[in-house]
């Protein structure tokens, strides 16, 4: 198959849409942010790039403290509005009538539309160019109740998430599978020959 090839640029996508809270309950900030993600398991770590120009640069670099927000498609357009009006000259969050409530381990508010709110702790801070990358223990997470099963699983499919690919937003679309379900289903037909039981199940 022919391929076009380009000169480096961002084009890893698709990439999550989060609106990254700091401050506290009083005076509370935020900007929308697409260049996030997991850099750790154990411990439980991730990284947001914000530009030292934006106004809640500076706040979460003094203040050492985050809230990562992921809410559903429908604020798409709030979204979109946080990050491109600075905190500088209004209060984003009371002009998209975002609410801004506390956190449990973090003096940072979480937003109270979001599905998932992830608290978290910077760790580290790495000049990268445009942005400066801040690494941050991710110390609580905060989950809807109605995404909790009774069995206690999370049920993020049905949290409406967003997604940015190449300057534009995208709804997440349907599950087409499970971390491990390639090697299962092999394992499962390897059981199944072996086993007369299944093996003449599949017969029928």
């Amino acid at each position: 198959m022919s391929k076009t090839t380009w000169k480096g640029g961002t084009l890893l996508a698709p990439v999550p849409v989060v609106l990254v809270s700091c401050g506290t309950v009083e005076k509370p900030a935020a900007l929308t942010i697409a260049w996030t993600g997991t850099i750790s398991s154990d411990p439980p770590r991730l990284y947001i790039s914000v530009r030292p120009e934006r106004n809640s640069y500076g706040i979460i670099k003094e203040t050492g403290e985050f809230c990562v927000n992921m809410l559903p498609s429908e604020f798409t357009r709030k979204l979109d509005y946080c990050g491109i009006k600075s905190g500088k000259n209004e209060d984003k969050l009371a002009k998209q009538k975002l609410t801004a409530i506390p956190c449990s381990k973090i003096s940072a508010p979480q937003i109270a539309q979001s599905k998932i709110s992830l608290e978290c702790k910077v760790a580290d801070i790495i000049p990268q160019g445009s942005h400066d990358m801040f690494i941050a223990d991710i110390v609580a997470v905060n989950v809807e109740e109605d995404l909790v099963s009774e069995s206690g699983k999370l049920k993020i499919e049905q949290a409406g998430l967003i997604a940015y690919a190449h300057g534009s937003y995208f709804a997440l679309g349907k599950k087409i599978g499970s971390f491990g379900f390639s090697c299962k289903q092999k394992r499962e037909k390897s059981v199944s020959v072996k086993d007369p039981k299944r093996r003449k199940k599949l017969k029928k």
